[in-house]
């Protein structure tokens, strides 16, 4: 099952009894500020979660699957994530979390 923001207003909701007008504003507050910071290449770091940083990629060669034909993607820039050493004990189910 995958976890919706509408999961994560609800969890906070539960967890904190406050209203859920309130939690959904908490939620909104936090990944818009996430949002913002990746925006301007900044690196989102949650401890016992992890990292969320934008690298950028150079140009390259390609090719499209459809036809065969070479090509050239263009340079980009994409999310990467790099999860805390917390966060995969406890994936991986290790003892102590």
């Amino acid at each position: 099952m995958t976890l919706t923001k509408d999961h994560l207003i609800n969890s906070v909701h539960n967890y904190l009894d406050i209203p859920k007008r309130r939690s959904t504003a908490i939620v909104e507050t936090v990944l818009e500020t996430i949002k913002k910071r990746l925006e301007n290449d900044e690196d989102v770091l949650i401890s016992g979660f992890g990292k969320f940083c934008v690298k950028d990629k150079s140009e390259r060669r390609g090719r499209n699957p459809a036809t065969g034909e070479d090509l050239t993607l263009g340079a980009r820039k994409v999310l990467v994530f790099k999860c805390s050493g917390v966060l995969r004990d406890r994936v991986n189910g290790k003892e102590g979390y």
